[in-house]
């Protein structure tokens, strides 16, 4: 009954944040098709399907980047008005403004789409044109297909530590290192994908390196003595400040046209938030992706794609944020679906159950629905619930919940505007279950196809903040400014 009463608050709060951000939103004109790609949605996915508009003319043969063209998109299912409405977009400026192929001018016919009318002021000039990236691979081995690698670069600074972080380099939260210019992630990757086009099975294997101030929370501080005393296999690499090293991926991996298996140290699937930056939109993380989510697993899971709209997940693993090891009797479930009803829905639910490592026994789940509002709007709701029996907050198990939307609009080819809304609910702070909020909005700016500014405001509350800081002896309810540049290679 427990469980019951908390999964009905868990949606009916989601329902409530969905209506409200829904409601606050402008008129919609008909929606567009997304990209061909059933994977999670990511910053780069944001910036790619406008990429792909622009390199279509040029081949691009890669299935993330393929889009159908403004005719095809207006008469599908998603298709969106490429029409103006505001007096800027008028038919007279269109007619006078340089062509989509000028480095200048604005509302030419270069997908002039004028939702919130600034797409013709200032920076937000319809016209932007990243590039093409530079990579390290096409520079040193061009000719290699098989092996790809490459990494990023990611350095920035926030004003203040973000709960639940109260002191500095206390891991309580990624930004726990304030007022500095810090270096987050040095990261470098290697892999070499299996082929899953025909019936044969292939193999393939990922290694991710990573430096940075964000190592240390994506080590193995699940193996055990974790987490407070983690001594796992890349626990030692520190180098005694607050920078670190970390391995947290490093698998083979077995596929064909149905089955794809991972089996080693790999990223978990649940969330929506991920480790890499590269991987996310804010430069900030939730408190749901922070304190309701493993980061990594030890173990083996599979997805079997049993149509083009139903995909599974069935796998075991020795716990949450496991390296190669095993915490206690660490042994759990992972596993769930992903549902692509259409073009513009996608709806994921994964879970983990049985013995967690750390978190102790229990299970836990991450529901993720995404939406393609139009060519310019995309909406996603996620929502998760953690119940186990562990005793380390006043003896009483470990229970949280809550819901996260995130609201996105694509102004041009560089810029893209994003707000998160979050409600987190959990008994691990102060031994009784104290919600907690937050909002984070702000910009991305692609400067061109390798670097990508992100500055952003969050600002956190909590109801029981006495509660909370008698607890903690630090702050909850603050603002806080951040800004980021993140540069692949």
């Amino acid at each position: 009954m427990k469980r019951l009463w908390t999964l009905s608050a868990a949606f009916g709060a989601g329902l409530m944040w969905t209506g409200f951000t829904l409601a606050a939103q402008p008129t919609l004109s008909a929606p567009a098709a997304p990209q061909n790609d059933t994977s999670r949605n990511t910053m780069a996915a944001y910036f790619e399907a406008s990429d792909s508009k622009k390199e279509e003319s040029s081949d691009k043969d890669s299935a993330k980047e393929e889009k159908k063209d403004d005719s095809a998109a207006a008469n599908s299912s998603c298709g969106c008005s490429n029409s103006c409405s505001s007096p800027s977009c008028s038919s007279e400026a269109s007619s006078s403004a340089p062509s989509c192929g000028s480095d200048v001018g604005c509302c030419s016919t270069c997908d002039c789409d004028c939702s919130l009318g600034i797409e013709n002021c200032g920076p937000f000039c319809c016209c932007c044109k990243p590039g093409d990236p530079w990579t390290l691979q096409k520079e040193l081995t061009p000719c290699c297909s098989d092996v790809k690698y490459g990494g990023w670069f990611g350095a920035g600074t926030y004003t203040n530590n973000d709960p639940l972080s109260f002191h500095n380099n206390d891991h309580g939260s990624f930004w726990d290192h304030p007022n500095d210019l810090n270096l987050d992630q040095a990261w470098f990757w290697v892999e070499k994908k299996a082929k899953t086009d025909s019936c044969c099975w292939d193999w393939g294997y990922r290694t991710d390196l990573v430096y940075g101030l964000d190592a240390q929370k994506t080590q193995a501080f699940g193996n055990p003595g974790g987490p407070a005393n983690a001594h796992g296999y890349d626990n030692g690499w520190d180098d005694g400040s607050s920078y670190g090293w970390a391995l947290p991926q490093a698998y083979v991996e077995f596929a064909n046209a149905e089955w794809d298996w991972k089996v080693g140290h790999f990223f978990t699937p649940l969330g929506y938030e991920v480790i890499p930056e590269t991987g996310n939109f804010f430069y900030s993380h939730s408190y749901t992706m922070f304190n309701s989510e493993p980061f990594t697993h030890t173990g083996a899971l599979g997805t079997y794609k049993a149509s083009d709209k139903m995909l599974y997940y069935v796998g075991w693993t020795l716990g949450w944020d496991t390296g190669y090891d095993q915490f206690g009797n660490g042994s759990n479930f992972l596993g769930g679906f992903t549902y692509t009803e259409s073009t513009c829905a996608k709806y994921t639910y994964l879970c983990t159950a049985g013995d967690l490592g750390w978190r102790g026994d229990g299970y836990s789940h991450s529901i993720v629905a995404d939406y393609t509002l139009s060519k310019k709007w995309e909406y996603v709701f996620q929502s998760d619930l953690v119940d186990t029996d562990n005793t380390s907050s006043g003896g009483i198990g470990n229970l949280s919940y809550g819901a996260n939307n995130y609201l996105f609009y694509s102004i041009n080819d560089c810029w893209k505007w994003g707000t998160r809304a979050e409600w987190w609910k959990s008994n691990s702070v102060t031994g009784n279950e104290t919600s907690f909020y937050e909002v984070a909005t702000g910009p991305n700016y692609k400067y061109n196809a390798n670097l990508t500014i992100r500055p952003e405001m969050k600002f956190n509350w909590c109801p029981g903040e006495t509660a909370v800081e008698n607890t903690t002896g630090g702050q909850f309810s603050h603002e806080i400014f951040g800004i980021d540049a993140l540069y692949t290679f």
